[in-house]
């Protein structure tokens, strides 16, 4: 059939499936998308005149639309001959409730005059923006002061209440008492919120595990340092005991070299930033199996904000120069990196491939930036026989672009279809 919009297909093709007219029988259930070529994420290179048979929320078969025709006879064929399809992509660093506005204050009066219900709703809103753009899972680490509306958010995607991605959630997040935003609150006002959970003590740091995974972590966060080395290793210990225990995994938010190490000694899974990462830690790092997940995009996004100053421009200079030595490092070790972009504020929602670009620009290839938000992210997550490639078995989470992000990553800020679960949620053709 001719190529046409993709919902106004599916639609039609849901009516006929609920009446089929007299002399008819009944549409097989599967869907035939062709495409005039397809990423292969893990070989990188493009499969050309491919084509991909769905059946339900998942792909039953991948290969040559020619083949795949001959065999699927009665599926829905749908064609987007003119594009270059992918996996959905996943982003692991993500903060779906957090809206916080700039300046000094802004953490503070975001904590102060917004209701948790208020920030649920403005997680709903970061939801939809992230999966209209390409990014059909998120790795939500830590909601920022709003409590469990992460956990809240996560089960209302899945019931189909709100648009978004599939979601892995931190919850409260752990972070040492007195070191987390938000900083500067009148001693007086004793119970005003903090954007963590904090905590003082081993027992202290296994109470707050239990109890956040008790009400619906998937992932355990913590906060290594901030300014300085935070939690102690023993703390940290203890946290990823009993996270481990429970099977779930621990992100350590962590920059300075110290508390990047003590980090890694209690044994967490991921390295959040790792701005100021040397090299010994990236060697522990390839040693344990620990992912990075740099969080560059972010920091460039800053940098348009400096100051015209001389002496501030030299320093971030040699901070972005520093970064770009340790992603250098890390590929030649063969560290893992996953993607995460680590938007914070309304503007930065939804711009979740802005981090592909600048991992290009700050040392990986194009496909090396794309197995980072696709198959790399998906072994982090523990979902590889889920998501990040397309593959019989796996969720039918499909992406499409106009041009060659292979050659251009840039492409990917302007994904024109996206597809979760077999449900097509964007076609901007």
């Amino acid at each position: 059939m001719r190529a046409r919009t993709f919902i106004a297909t599916l639609t039609l093709f849901c009516a006929a499936c609920s009446h089929p007219a007299a002399g008819q029988s009944e549409h097989s259930g599967q869907i035939l998308l062709k495409t005039g070529r397809l990423l292969d994420i893990k070989a990188g290179r493009y499969i050309k005149d491919a084509a991909v048979l769905i059946e339900g929320e998942h792909i039953k078969e991948v290969g040559r639309a020619a083949d795949l025709a001959g065999r699927a006879t009665e599926a829905l064929v749908v064609d987007w001959q003119f594009a270059t399809v992918l996996p959905g992509l996943i982003d692991c660093h993500t903060h779906l409730m957090a809206r916080m506005g700039g300046g000094n204050d802004g953490y503070v009066l975001s904590l102060a005059t917004k209701s948790e219900a208020f920030r649920a709703l403005e997680g709903a809103a970061d939801a939809r923006l992230t999966l209209a753009a390409g990014f059909t899972t998120v790795r939500d680490v830590e909601s920022e002061g709003s409590q469990y509306a992460d956990v809240a958010l996560r089960d209302a995607i899945n019931q189909g209440l709100v648009a978004g991605p599939r979601m892995l959630v931190s919850t409260r997040g752990i972070a040492a008492v007195g070191q987390y935003e938000p900083f500067g609150v009148s001693p007086d006002l004793v119970g005003f919120p903090t954007g963590a959970q904090t905590i003082s003590g081993a027992e202290e740091a296994r109470r707050a595990v239990r109890e956040q995974i008790g009400n619906g972590a998937n992932w355990i966060k913590v906060y290594a340092d901030w300014s300085e080395p935070t939690l102690t290793v023993e703390e940290m210990k203890v946290i990823v005991e009993e996270a481990h225990k429970h099977k779930r995994k621990v992100a350590a938010h962590a920059n300075t070299p110290e508390g990047i190490h003590n980090a890694l000694t209690a044994g967490v899974d991921s390295i959040e930033h790792g701005h100021r990462i040397d090299s010994a830690n990236l060697e522990l790092m390839k040693a344990q199996g620990v992912f990075l997940v740099p969080t560059v995009g972010v920091i460039d996004a800053r940098a348009a904000d400096l100051p015209n100053d001389e002496i501030i421009q030299k320093r971030f200079a040699g901070f972005m120069a520093h970064i770009d030595e340790a992603l250098k490092t890390a590929k030649t070790l063969g560290v893992k990196i996953a993607a995460g972009f680590d938007a914070s504020e309304a503007k930065g929602q939804g711009k979740n491939a802005d981090e592909l670009v600048a991992l290009v620009k700050h040392g990986l290839t194009p496909i090396e930036a794309i197995r980072a938000a696709t198959t790399s992210a998906a072994e982090l997550l523990g979902w590889e026989d889920r998501v990040g490639a397309i593959e019989p078995g796996k969720f039918a989470d499909l992406i499409a672009v106009e041009g060659d992000p292979l050659a251009d990553i840039t492409v990917l800020r302007s994904v024109k279809f996206v597809m979760k679960g077999g449900a097509v949620v964007k076609d901007s053709r």
